[in-house]
């Protein structure tokens, strides 16, 4: 047997930093990124919250879009076949849905919410646009032109 020789292989340094540098640089790395992130995320933020203040999203708004879609609802077409009739059943489902989310933020849209309610109760229970079904519209109307 021969006598191991030293080995001449010395392992290589991955870094010619003394040791704790390399973790310091991965925390401060870390840090950085942490910082730069909830940067981002506080500017998708802000943007988004600027587009609902302008599209919508506040009673106010829900109070308009549900005016709208009464305004743009014709009893006489409720129950026409096909698209118009379509439109008009979606427009006085809008109308309450958008009334109610309204009324639920602010009480001052309670009324409106309300009325229109009233007016979808009644249709659902005599099935036509009777005379109470058109008071309850046109009061609702009326209140729409109020705000």
């Amino acid at each position: 047997m021969q006598p191991q020789r030293p080995s001449t292989f010395a392992p290589a340094s991955t870094s010619d930093q003394q040791p704790g540098t390399r973790t310091r640089t991965i925390v401060l790395s870390l840090v950085a990124g942490l910082v730069l992130g909830a940067g981002g995320m506080g500017a998708a933020w802000a943007m988004n919250a600027d587009s609902n203040a302008v599209a919508g999203g506040t009673p106010a708004a829900d109070a308009r879009a549900a005016c709208e879609a009464l305004d743009g609802f014709d009893p006489e077409k409720y129950t026409a076949k096909g698209p118009a009739g379509e439109v008009d059943l979606n427009r006085y489902a809008a109308a309450g849905a958008l009334s109610a989310s309204a009324a639920a933020a602010d009480a001052k849209y309670k009324e409106l919410a309300q009325t229109i309610r009233r007016s979808q109760d009644r249709h659902a229970q005599v099935f036509e646009f009777d005379a109470t079904v058109k008071r309850d519209l046109d009061q609702a109307r009326e209140i729409c032109r109020a705000l």
